[in-house]
């Protein structure tokens, strides 16, 4: 099952699935995707050879590496292994095009900025759920003392002469720290002379092993009361650094096998990387975790799954990026389910999938109620970002009958081996291109 990963070949590709098979088994982990994501931009501060270890198998990463061999470094990532080798000058431009694939776009500029002085970057792509405002990316970039501007197509950063400079800068949206923005300012921080502080900072574990790989490379980085202090430095080591195992394509495992009604064991991340908001819904849905205590993790039902009513928030409350496969288990589940978002403005496009395969499903501004268990029949359906394609994976692998998902490219960018892994525990799954 080998689908070559390109967009045009990965768009016109779709996965079949004959539901109705407890998955079972032992699988490992990825490295989190939206962590290296984060960690490729930072490797463009560093001033010697790093490599990340663990790297996902995803198509955002070689995406990521073509944007940062665009702007002179040299890389090579294979094998799980990204290697970066540091550039005399940086290239101020972010690839135009492939610039729109990704989300840490801004993040990636931000490395730029700090490196050149200056930057010019497309609008970010990725996973347009819902609209996904820079806002606080951009006023990093201003605190420390850019001018930026911005057009229909592209935006720039420029400082005077003396570079990026240290700052203070808040980083809080209405829906709770920005993540990226976060990050972005950890970088251009990391080069200012002198310290700069981030209030309101987000603890995201992408944010805290960010924290920990610039802190590795000798950057002085702390987190107090006031938020997150950044002193800023001429000269950034490098070195081997490991990327944490990733824990939404864990849970996207777990969820997958306990709505067909078995249990799987996970290796490469244990209980511990679990968010407690995480922990607790699988726990209330009737799921628990138990460490192997040889680096991985057992996930069980304790009988039939449970509905239950949650909220998606900051970490380390449910991470929002679980929530539509969560809504597809919870289709099995026993009575009503609510899930609250609370970290986007909305997060409802697995919805009209779902109810394709007969999930008694509705949304109402932010919250997204479900009535369990629904008796699921094959569908054809397609969603056009990550987590929901996957959402409705996980139906199909429930439902009664042979389904046809779409949407295989942003399936892709996120997970490396699901349809394997899916394989591996018992699915019935195939990937083939659509006839023309």
């Amino acid at each position: 099952m080998t689908i070559t990963p390109t967009r045009a070949g990965l768009e016109a590709a779709v996965v079949k699935v004959t539901g109705g098979r407890p998955l079972t088994g032992r699988i490992p982990v990825q490295g989190s995707k939206n962590i290296a994501l984060h960690l490729y931009a930072a490797t463009l501060l560093v001033d010697a050879p790093v490599v990340l270890v663990g790297a996902p198998d995803i198509l955002d990463t070689g995406v990521c590496a073509q944007i940062l061999a665009y702007t002179g470094v040299h890389v090579a990532a294979d094998g799980g292994r990204f290697a970066v080798a540091p550039a005399a000058t940086v290239c101020p431009v972010i690839h135009p095009e492939l610039g729109r694939r990704v989300r840490t776009t801004v993040v990636l500029a931000s490395a730029v900025l700090a490196r050149a002085g200056q930057v010019t970057l497309p609008y970010p792509g990725g996973d347009a759920f819902c609209p996904r405002l820079i806002d606080r990316h951009l006023a990093a970039m201003e605190a420390a003392g850019a001018e930026v501007t911005a057009d229909a197509t592209s935006i720039r950063a420029r400082c005077g002469p003396g570079g990026v400079q240290a700052f203070t800068v808040d980083v809080a949206t209405p829906y709770g720290p920005s993540l990226g923005a976060t990050v972005t300012a950890m970088l251009l921080a990391a080069r200012a002379s002198g310290t700069s502080l981030i209030t309101h900072p987000s603890v995201e574990p992408e944010v805290t092993e960010t924290t920990r790989f610039l802190a590795e490379c000798g950057v002085g980085i702390h987190f107090d009361d006031q938020g997150l202090h950044v002193s800023g430095s001429e000269r950034i080591g490098g070195g081997d650094f490991t990327v944490a195992g990733d824990r939404i394509e864990a849970a996207t495992m777990i969820m997958a096998a306990a709505a067909t009604g078995g249990g799987v064991h996970l290796d490469g991340i244990t209980a511990a990387a679990f968010p407690d908001g995480l922990t607790a819904a699988l726990s209330a849905a009737g799921i628990s975790l138990t460490d192997d205590g040889d680096g991985g993790v057992h996930a069980t039902p304790n009988g039939p799954l449970q509905g239950i009513d949650v909220a998606t928030g900051p970490h380390p409350a449910l991470p929002t990026d679980t929530a539509p496969q969560l809504a597809a288990m919870l289709t099995q589940a026993q009575g009503p389910s609510l899930i609250a978002e609370r970290v986007y403005p909305c997060r409802d496009t697995h919805i009209k999938g779902l109810r394709a395969f007969g999930a008694d499903i509705s949304s109402t501004g932010q919250a997204i109620s479900l009535r369990g268990p629904a008796h699921l029949h094959a569908a054809t359906a397609a969603a056009q970002d990550i987590r929901a394609v996957t959402a409705l994976l996980i139906a199909a692998l429930t439902a009664e009958g042979t389904s046809t998902i779409r949407g295989m490219y942003h399936l892709r960018r996120g997970y490396g081996h699901l349809l394997a892994n899916l394989a591996t525990l018992g699915a019935d799954i195939t990937a083939t291109l659509e006839a023309p």
